[in-house]
């Protein structure tokens, strides 16, 4: 642009200088007019040709400044063409440059942020499995000890109940033998003709109704005292009744004499009196031989093996059974024994499901500790888990959020992409 402007202005000089030559020949003619009346014509005629060149002059100062400015106005439009060809570039070049590198940084960040999420979706798996492994292990151990002591407990129950179930059918098949023993037994003359006989038979009978009866630890057959005399049977009871001796008699002779058909009535009184002197006497002797302090029970039994006999003194000799019962000495028969002995089977069975309770209760109670230490430690493993819930809930948020910012992010660059091709469009 300064190349076009410097003929112009060296023209616009050469004008002014025209223009002072005039002037100065016009001031210099006028001065002369005064000397010279003559040459005023040849003035004019010098003006007119000096205001004819001055036309041309201006003439072509006119044309040569259109043509400046023409050239001007080419020159302008060209380096404006070029500048604007410019422009466009560096704003195409940094329009890619800014693309590329929020893209970069768009991928950085995302792969910042898939790492952060790898490795927390990581290190929370191996939590949980952990936590799992140590809840499975702890619950397979817990599970392990209740079943064990759940087994052993009801091993222990069945044990029990199958004794106790064998005992009664022992005792329900001993009374079945009695019973058939009872009905083929014709007539105890028959049987018992002497004495050695009938103490046997009453051993015998003694003895097959302690053995159906009881447990084997609980009785002793011909037991020696500290005395140094041995009893037909001592009966082990738990305290407080203790060791409880049992001595059978069967004062048979004089109950038959009694009972005789062609006997007289004086001879039926002095049988009577003989049999109440021989009970009394079995008594006495029971009382004294087996009734030992700190060693047997405060009493003993007597065992008549016959039901006929021990009905006959209580129907009629009231005064034998008063007397027995102030030694102490209780007089029993194969029925009442049998009582007496289902008696001391159910004091036995007391006792020993007293201490099975026991040991149920104290194995209960164990498994109750193990149930309530169970129970605290599902109540931290649901803390853990319900931590783990709320943890990944918050991940979940997290992963939104950012996914949220992404999405601004590729709008923003979407926008920014556009308002950047806005002003080469209205170009």
């Amino acid at each position: 642009m300064s190349d076009f402007s410097f003929p112009f202005v060296l023209l616009l000089l050469g004008q002014l200088a025209t223009l002072a030559l005039v002037i100065a020949l016009g001031l210099r003619l006028r001065g002369l007019a005064a000397r010279d009346a003559d040459a005023a014509d040849t003035q004019r005629r010098t003006l007119d040709a000096l205001h004819e060149g001055l036309q041309r002059q201006t003439e072509r100062t006119v044309s040569m400044q259109a043509e400046a400015n023409e050239r001007l106005r080419r020159t302008t439009s060209l380096e404006l063409a070029a500048a604007r060809d410019a422009i466009g570039a560096l704003r195409t070049e940094l329009v890619a440059q800014t693309a590329a590198t929020l893209a970069e940084q768009t991928r950085a960040q995302q792969q910042a942020l898939q790492n952060g999420l790898q490795n927390a979706s990581v290190q929370l798996t191996t939590s949980i499995e952990s936590l799992t492994r140590t809840v499975n292990e702890r619950l397979e151990g817990l599970s392990g000890r209740v079943h064990e002591r759940l087994e052993e407990g009801f091993r222990k129950t069945n044990e029990t109940f199958a004794s106790v179930m064998a005992r009664l059918a022992t005792i329900d098949e001993a009374q079945k033998k009695i019973e058939g023993l009872s009905s083929s037994v014709v007539s105890l003359n028959e049987l018992l003709g002497d004495k050695k006989a009938r103490g046997a038979f009453g051993e015998v009978q003694l003895e097959a109704l302690v053995r159906n009866a009881l447990p084997p630890d609980a009785f002793e057959f011909q037991a020696t005292l500290s005395t140094g005399v041995r009893v037909d049977c001592l009966l082990r009871l738990p305290e407080p009744t203790g060791r409880v001796a049992v001595d059978a008699k069967f004062p048979l002779e004089n109950y038959h004499r009694m009972f005789a058909a062609d006997a007289a009535e004086a001879d039926r009184r002095q049988a009577q009196t003989a049999f109440r002197a021989d009970v009394r006497r079995h008594v006495d002797d029971i009382a004294a031989k087996y009734i030992i302090a700190d060693e047997t029970s405060d009493g003993a039994v007597l065992f008549l093996p016959a039901e006929a006999v021990f009905a006959e003194l209580h129907a009629h000799h009231a005064d034998v059974i008063a007397h027995a019962q102030a030694k102490r000495v209780w007089i029993v028969s194969p029925t009442t024994l049998m009582a007496v002995l289902n008696t001391a089977r159910a004091v036995l069975k007391d006792v020993e499901t007293r201490r099975q309770i026991h040991l149920i209760r104290d194995a209960l109670g164990r498994l109750a500790k193990d149930f309530t230490l169970f129970d605290r430690r599902m109540e931290k493993l649901a803390t853990h888990i319900r931590q783990a819930h709320e943890d990944v809930q918050d991940v979940a948020v997290s992963s939104r959020k950012i996914s949220h910012q992404f999405g601004r992010i590729e709008r923003a660059e979407a926008d920014a992409l556009k308002a950047l091709d806005a002003p080469e469009d209205g170009a």
